[in-house]
């Protein structure tokens, strides 16, 4: 019965900690994004190329659990419902990881485009470490939403966020 108890402690002190405000971010709600460059091996994209869209920057890793459960809601809820949007730009960014590795990762799982970010200077751009980690950039590429983890509800919230952004 210790055990239960203490492992239940622990989760109570995660969900306390990932509910905390995040002090591993760099860049807050309203201001400017950093200007960033992504290579897939297809396309470059710069942040300031994307001006006029509204842009989802979501960070992750291969190994991150909450990261792989949050990734097929991305792929579900935000890119097959925006991909053919002129007005939205979908930015998966492998923190840490190469091209090489995102896929071999992906192998057939996802359509949605994967960015590597090998050495991390994107993502440094924007926080000092933790993921899942998601951006919402408006069309004049200032940050509206941001978010660190992944909750159902804050999930809902981004979704929210990117739909009233496109009708502005």
């Amino acid at each position: 019965m210790q055990l239960r108890e203490f492992f239940i402690g622990v989760c109570l002190l995660v969900g306390m900690i990932a509910n905390a405000q995040d002090e591993s971010g760099l860049v807050v709600i309203g201001d400017m994004a950093p200007e960033f460059q992504l290579n897939d091996g297809k396309e470059t994209i710069t942040l300031s190329s994307l001006k006029g869209k509204v842009v989802l920057v979501n960070f992750f890793a291969t190994w991150c659990p909450p990261c792989r459960k949050e990734l097929p809601y991305v792929e579900e809820q935000v890119w097959k419902k925006y991909k053919n949007n002129p007005n939205f730009k979908l930015l998966v960014v492998g923190r840490n990881h190469s091209q090489e590795e995102l896929i071999a990762f992906n192998k057939d799982k996802f359509e949605m485009p994967f960015y590597p970010d090998k050495d991390r200077q994107i993502f440094s751009k924007f926080a000092i470490n933790t993921i899942p980690r998601n951006y919402v950039i408006n069309k004049q590429g200032k940050i509206i939403y941001a978010s660190t983890g992944f909750t159902l509800d804050s999930f809902s919230e981004m979704l929210k966020v990117i739909d009233k952004a496109l009708k502005l």
